[in-house]
């Protein structure tokens, strides 16, 4: 099962990928992703804190203004697994496509599927507001 989400924001990738990766920010404005922690680099288990569930994914890519996916399971793999991608596409006309996906699987996924495609998929769409509103506001001043 997949849930994908897309915003428009009006910058250039860098200006967008500057804020998406400043991780020791995120309280301040990311109503989905409350804390990330640990050192962001391919290969490497880091700290995630959302609304009502920590777990530790490992970084699977990390690629500069392009592109951040990890992999995170429940207990252990196979139980339940979600593969978290943020890609940044370069539309060419000073804006970014930010899209935001995650592709579930595993045993336990029949029990979760209801509230992923509600609360989980509302989670995206309000940290892909944030951001944009946060990355658009910080080109103003």
């Amino acid at each position: 099962m997949e849930i994908k989400t897309e915003i428009i924001i009006n910058a250039k990738p860098s200006e967008v990928w500057e804020v998406f990766t400043d991780f020791q920010n995120y309280p301040q404005w990311n109503p989905f992703v409350k804390s990330l922690t640990g050192e962001v680099k391919e290969g490497n288990q880091i700290k995630i804190e959302l609304p009502g569930m920590n777990f530790k994914p490992v970084v699977l890519t990390l690629e500069e203004n392009k592109e951040l996916t990890w992999l995170g399971h429940l207990w252990f793999k196979g139980l339940f697994d979600g593969e978290h991608s943020f890609q940044l596409t370069d539309n060419g006309d000073g804006t970014t496509k930010f899209e935001q996906s995650e592709i579930f699987s595993g045993i336990l996924l029949p029990l979760f599927k209801k509230n992923l495609l509600t609360t989980t998929k509302d989670g995206f769409e309000a940290m892909n507001r944030e951001l944009k509103a946060r990355v658009e506001n910080s080109k103003k001043d």
